[in-house]
């Protein structure tokens, strides 16, 4: 696990490992026990987690419960991946940016606070946590973005380099 801008890319056996264009289905499928079921997430054949992509959110979990995003937020936010852990009833919002040059993705970090305050206004009213988590690439580590990591923090949003560990999102760990 590498947090907090220290260290570089290493092999983590108890999380999620990140590749650019790798959703969470499928890297949550390679961890020994674990198999995902449509949108269900299993581990050893015990429903742990759902997940919604994009639209999916929307569609497969706020509307079957009842709510109107349009009457809490003005305007809907497509998540990566959205992951309900069933567990500890949090919704992980997981944004993966993986960055080669200066772009427009510099700014999209500093949007955190805001997309987790319109998620708390989705999923709250449903008895649920919000959280929101970036997967980053090394890119990220330069000195350059020392502040915009340190704020990311301090608005109660998340970030890790390349892995997302399976107990920050409150999912059993396998044995080894």
């Amino acid at each position: 696990m590498i947090r907090g801008g220290k260290g570089g890319r290493t092999p983590l056996t108890h999380g999620l490992h990140f590749e650019k264009r790798t959703d969470f289905a499928a890297v949550i499928s390679n961890i020994h026990g674990y198999s995902v079921e449509g949108d269900c997430v299993m581990f050893k054949g015990k429903d742990v987690a759902r997940l919604y992509k994009k639209n999916k959110l929307y569609a497969q979990l706020l509307k079957p419960m009842g709510v109107d995003y349009a009457k809490l937020i003005s305007k809907k936010l497509l998540p990566d991946d959205a992951v309900l852990v069933l567990a500890n009833k949090t919704v992980y919002v997981v944004e993966t940016k993986f960055q080669t040059v200066a772009g427009s993705v510099d700014e999209k970090l500093q949007t955190c606070d805001f997309k987790l305050r319109q998620y708390k206004k989705l999923v709250e009213p449903m008895g649920l946590t919000a959280k929101y988590v970036y997967v980053l690439n090394d890119w990220f580590q330069k000195k350059e973005y020392k502040d915009v990591l340190e704020y990311i923090k301090s608005v109660d949003c998340d970030y890790f380099f390349y892995e997302l560990p399976l107990s920050y999102l409150g999912l059993p760990v396998p044995d080894n």
